[in-house]
């Protein structure tokens, strides 16, 4: 391409097209699918093509997004400023992007397996 301008590679992780990383940005970006008023925040597995995490927050005046932000932050040792909700912030399905390396996704991977 003229200018070394190329596309961005972007990776979907095996069958998990809820989770992609743009290795250029150094942006991973999930799907989630949240249940609220959750007795406690929590990665529960897949739902469908998201990822589902329950949250300890009732889904009024922005607790759950805000509870969401909080728990990925303190779960995946992200920054809370790191982490962005995309789309969806008054629906239960919402992608969130989080600025990270490539072993965070090895990580979100373990975290999704694990359940």
């Amino acid at each position: 391409m003229a200018g070394g301008i190329g596309r961005a590679a972007v990776f979907v992780t095996g069958d998990r097209g809820w989770l992609r990383y743009d290795a250029p940005g150094g942006r991973l970006t999930l799907t989630l699918h949240i249940q609220p008023n959750a007795r406690k925040s929590s990665i529960v597995g897949v739902h469908g093509d998201a990822l589902k995490v329950r949250v300890a927050a009732p889904a009024v005046d922005n607790k759950a997004n805000a509870a969401l932000i909080e728990f990925l932050g303190e779960t995946l040792g992200v920054p809370r400023s790191a982490i962005t909700i995309r789309h969806g912030a008054s629906a239960r399905r919402k992608v969130v992007e989080l600025a990270g390396s490539p072993e965070l996704v090895t990580v979100i991977e373990k975290l999704a397996n694990d359940v």
